[in-house]
């Protein structure tokens, strides 16, 4: 079962915020400068948080996650906002 999170950070360094930003955009959209939505499973999951994990300072840098829901129920309509609409990007199948 898939999971909404979102992902929050606070990166002290220039390389290291470009590291993590790069590593969440491949797990998830991009909402505002330093928020991610990711639908993942609970080994996505553990790869992301390991990823982050070696390329974060702990002393520095703080990553947070928060626990949205499934990604088909709750997870789905949990985040609202106001002003410009939050649009997930939509998944397409690649043929090569």
């Amino acid at each position: 079962m898939r999971t909404a999170y979102l992902v929050t950070y606070d990166i002290s360094d220039p390389k290291r915020l470009r590291r993590v930003f790069v590593i969440l955009q491949g797990a998830g959209d991009h909402l505002q400068l330093s928020v991610f939505r990711c639908e993942l499973n609970r080994r996505e999951l553990v790869e992301l948080r390991g990823k982050l994990t070696d390329a974060i300072h702990h002393g520095e840098d703080q990553v947070l996650f928060a626990d949205l829901g499934p990604a088909e129920g709750r997870g789905a309509g949990a985040i609202a906002g106001l002003g410009r609409p939050c649009v997930p990007r939509e998944e397409r199948a690649v043929v090569i």
